[in-house]
């Protein structure tokens, strides 16, 4: 005992020397006395900075403790779960599989390619190429699909001029056409699986089902730091919301691809409507409400292209946060007049409301070094006691959200994920200024065309991309991303001026998350012009970057 009492006497001694405005100091205020500094009285200026940054961290917090939801859910009720079909078909069913596309002609080969290699008797299967596009995707797309219906494969190509209802548009008017009681959506950066169509069709011999969507994985997932990020985010949506919600019977969405309808379904929902940016969640919550039942296969798999660049990610990202607050204006309101149960109707505003996250982000980060300033008098105890429950509710729940689901998918290296949750973190943080606009857009009613991701054709590292001519960039983000990333910095500077030490690490993320996708914005795309020689181009035929003059 004599050697652990002299080196708590030594401590005591130490802690009672320290300097009076070091991190010593403040350890020895924390442990000895946490109320001794705690003699400053709010004015009006505290009031009017703290009260809103308190406010937005406690609405952060409901929607971390959502997500803390989630994934109990996913474990309550994981006995739910029922992989194979209860029943199958006796005689297979007429299947119609429609292959949206504008501007693909990249990527176009590899997807008709598949789909027409998936096990269904052809006499039963109907492809639909339904072509949009305004470049030379329409000589290649409709070159290729004759040489597969020469083939005898049963293949048509659709093309329209005027794009009226975008990706909405083009689906329905392949529909008023379709042979098929079913139908299989499959976009140009997916390469289905040749046994997709048998794996899913028997699930629909319950007469009840409407839709069966099936989880996407990723051809190009160790592309790149961002390449393997976006994988666990979507991996997170994929495990763990939508199981979630299947298994413990809220309503869920169909992901726009690799999934199948019954059209019936589609048809009680009011059809396809293109006055979202989310046509497919729009008509999956009013399928739902009309009485059909949606089925999740996580164990069937669907290879994707990951965006590669970051304004395609950016634009991917901001028509999804824009479009589901659209859908929340346009669908909440017929869930609560319905007589859906409670749980699902509030199941339903955390999912449709959840970018709402992105313009509070905003509101947080605006208000955070003048609360920092404010509240520097107010001692570590007091700070702690505050900041820790709504931290531990708004950015942990991230982390335990996000590992949950690698565990799941990846049980022996899921551990690796650790060392992405900061960038993870953090790339989440640098999406604010896009997906802000893009969710204010929604919230004041204006109205923007469906801008569909550049897909690059590229799985390996080292793989040049074919498409430089769908590049386009955004103008103004990147700089507000990078001055912002400077904010931050001073914030950080401000903590340790004062000794608030624990605040910087969260600060860091902040930094990291603007300056990466400021900079990544800016120069993705730069270097191949450089090195080889291939300009940008303005050519008409490539879509306009989402959200335009960001």
């Amino acid at each position: 005992m004599r050697p652990l009492h002299g080196l708590t006497m030594r401590t005591a001694t130490y802690l009672a020397f320290a300097p009076q405005n070091g991190l010593r100091h403040q350890v020895k205020m924390l442990f000895t006395d946490p109320f001794s500094m705690v003699h400053h009285y709010w004015n009006w200026f505290d009031a009017v900075v703290l009260l809103p940054y308190f406010a937005v961290m406690i609405i952060l917090a409901l929607y971390g403790v959502h997500r803390y939801t989630m994934c109990y859910l996913y474990f309550k009720h994981r006995k739910n779960y029922r992989p194979d079909p209860p029943m199958h078909f006796a005689d297979l069913p007429q299947v119609t599989v429609q292959l949206p596309i504008f501007n693909e002609q990249f990527v176009i080969d590899r997807l008709i390619e598949a789909v027409c290699a998936m096990e269904y008797p052809r006499e039963k299967l109907e492809i639909q190429v339904l072509d949009d596009s305004t470049d030379e995707t329409q000589a290649v797309a409709s070159g290729i699909v004759d040489r597969y219906a020469a083939l005898g494969h049963p293949i048509v190509y659709i093309h329209r001029a005027n794009r009226h209802g975008y990706k909405a548009g083009a689906l329905d008017a392949g529909l008023k056409v379709a042979k098929g009681e079913f139908v299989a959506i499959f976009d140009a950066d997916f390469v289905p699986p040749t046994d997709w169509l048998m794996k899913v069709i028997h699930h629909f011999a319950e007469p009840e089902i409407g839709m069966v969507q099936t989880r996407w994985t990723h051809l190009n997932r160790n592309y790149s730091m961002l390449t393997q990020i976006e994988a666990i985010l979507l991996d997170g949506h994929f495990v763990m919301e939508h199981g979630a919600r299947v298994r413990s019977g809220d309503f869920f969405n169909f992901n726009g691809t690799a999934g199948m309808w019954r059209i019936q379904a589609i048809s009680d929902g009011g059809g396809w409507q293109h006055d979202t940016l989310t046509e497919d969640t729009d008509l999956s919550y009013r399928s739902q409400l009309a009485g059909w039942r949606f089925k999740y296969l996580p164990n069937v798999e669907c290879p994707s292209e990951l965006p590669i660049e970051m304004t395609a990610f950016k634009t991917q990202q901001a028509r999804w946060a824009k479009g589901l607050i659209q859908t929340s204006i346009k669908v909440l309101p017929l869930m609560f007049k319905s007589n859906v149960p409670r749980r699902i109707k509030i199941e339903a505003v955390y999912h449709l409301t959840a970018n709402l996250s992105y313009p509070l982000m905003v509101v947080m980060s605006a208000a955070l070094l003048p609360a920092m300033i404010c509240r520097f008098y107010q001692g570590w105890f007091q700070m702690l006691l505050i900041d820790f429950p709504l931290f531990a509710a708004s950015t942990f729940s991230i982390a335990v959200f996000y590992l949950a689901s690698q565990r799941e998918l990846f049980p022996k290296t899921w551990w690796k994920t650790f060392l992405y949750l900061p960038f993870l973190m953090a790339l989440g943080i640098g999406l604010t200024v896009t997906n802000s606009k893009a969710v204010v857009e929604a919230l004041l009613g204006m109205k923007s065309p469906f801008v569909r991701t550049p897909k690059y054709r590229v799985a390996k590292k080292g793989e040049k991309s074919q498409a430089a001519k769908y590049r386009k960039r955004l103008v103004l983000a990147p700089w507000i991303e990078l001055f912002l990333g400077f904010y931050f910095l001073g914030a950080i500077v401000y903590t340790f001026s004062n000794h608030n030490y624990f605040t910087a690490p969260f600060l860091i993320l902040f930094v990291i998350g603007y300056w990466y996708t400021g900079l990544m914005s800016l120069l993705q795309g730069r270097f191949e012009r450089w090195r080889g020689g291939t300009a940008n181009t303005d050519d008409e035929s490539s879509p306009k970057p989402f959200p335009v003059g960001v």
